[in-house]
Formats: C-alpha cells, structure tokens, sequence
C-alpha cells in the first residue's frame, strides 16, 4: 500500500490569510495550522535564502511525530553554479537539513534552471554530487531530461526524478525508484490554476499503478489558494 504524504510548496502566503487561515489566527501560529491539516511540506524559501537552524528545529518541534519535510536546495547550488564546484555546499546543506529535521526530513529536493539542457556532462556533475545517504529529488525545467537514460541512471543512483505538471513540459506520472515525487503548479496558467477532482483522481489511479512506497506530492499553485484546497482534495482521493 502506497504510503501518501501531501501538502503544499510552503505555507507562508499572506494571501491565505481569511481563506485558508483564520482572519484572527497570528502569523506565528500558521505552521502548527498547516500541520494539523497536511501530513507534509515542501521549504521552498530555502531555494532564496538558507534557513538557520533554529528555524528548522522550531518546526521540527512544532510539527507532528509523522510530520515530513522535503526541503529545496539554494538556487547557487542549481541555477548559479549548475553543480560545478558545489560538493561543499551540498554537504553543508545536508548537514544543515538533517540536523535541523532529523528524522523527519524526507528529502532534499533539487530544481534546475530551465536553461539548463540534458548533456552527459551535466548528467555525470549530478551523479557525483548528490550523496545516496539521502534522498535526492530532482526536478527539470528543460524538456530534454524526460529520456530513458536519465530516468535508468537516476535509478541506479537512487535518485528521484520528480514528476511536474507544468504549462510547457510533460506531464507523465515517473516512477524510478521506491520514492514518488510530483509537484503541481498550475497545468494552465503557472501557480494559478486549479485542478479538477477528475484531474486528481486520475492522477491517483495512475500513481496506484506504479510500484512504490512512499508518494510525495506537493501543490505550488498557491494563487488564490488553489494549492491547499487542491492538496485537501488530494487527500480524500489517496484514502488518507
């Protein structure tokens, strides 16, 4: 049986304030909210800014004891040096990650420039960087990547390759190891639109038919609070 943790790309939107979170509820009070209603978070404000300990181990404390974190590698590791000379920032930021969330850090999710087109080269730079210790997700913004020998070699390494619904890339439901992994941002109009019930239920049956464990999905089609009202729905579909 498939092991479902889903949630939403971050949880800080002012703009859910009076339409997910309460208008009285303090900002302060906004993660223990989303984590009694999710059973997951994707840290995407890690991409822009490295996140103290402090914080991690205050939600690490916050969250529930089956509460799971997948947290976003900074943008200087995937976009600014493209994995050239990045093996102690990687390490850093495992360390930082696992020390901060312990066991409730689920994977160390990897987003690349969409510039950023399939060559052997690259292919071997994210080989020899990511460390198996962990689990490694990473998603593509260039088309080229949705081939066999990524898919064989990511598996190989234990590797995640992160399904993405997206306006200008594929869409398919990947499996290529026990870790599942796909993000929704808007299959229409970029972190906007909403997804029909159809659309998820769909999206469940095709993920059934893979083989396996745990299956991670997140919602970054947080405008107009399209991403946690689709992840709830999400959640009835999968039988959590």
């Amino acid at each position: 049986m498939i092991r479902w943790h889903i949630g939403c790309s971050g949880f800080y939107y002012k703009h859910w304030k009076g339409i997910f979170y309460p208008e009285d509820l303090p900002q302060k009070k906004w993660f223990p909210f989303y984590a009694e209603r999710f059973n997951a978070l994707e840290l995407n404000a890690s991409f822009y800014r490295t996140p103290t300990i402090k914080a991690l181990e205050n939600w690490y404390n916050i969250s529930p004891p089956d509460f799971h974190f997948a947290v976003k590698a900074p943008r200087t590791i995937t976009h600014y040096r493209k994995f050239n000379n990045v093996r102690d920032l990687i390490s850093g930021f495992y360390d930082l990650a696992q020390s901060g969330l312990r066991e409730k850090l689920s994977a160390i999710l990897f987003q690349l420039h969409p510039n950023y087109a399939y060559t052997d080269a690259h292919l071997d730079a994210m080989l020899e960087n990511l460390d198996p210790v962990f689990t490694n997700v990473v998603e593509f913004r260039h088309p080229s990547w949705w081939n066999d020998k990524v898919y064989q070699a990511f598996g190989e390494r234990g590797i995640v390759f992160s399904g993405i619904s997206h306006p200008t890339l594929p869409q398919d439901v990947i499996s290529n190891s026990p870790s599942f992994y796909y993000r929704f941002h808007g299959s229409e109009n970029l972190y906007s639109s909403a997804y029909t019930t159809e659309q998820l239920n769909d999206f469940v049956k095709q993920v059934e038919q893979q083989h396996v464990g745990d299956a991670f999905v997140f919602f970054n089609n947080d405008i107009g609070g399209a991403a946690f009202r689709n992840a709830a729905t999400l959640k009835q579909l999968s039988g959590m």
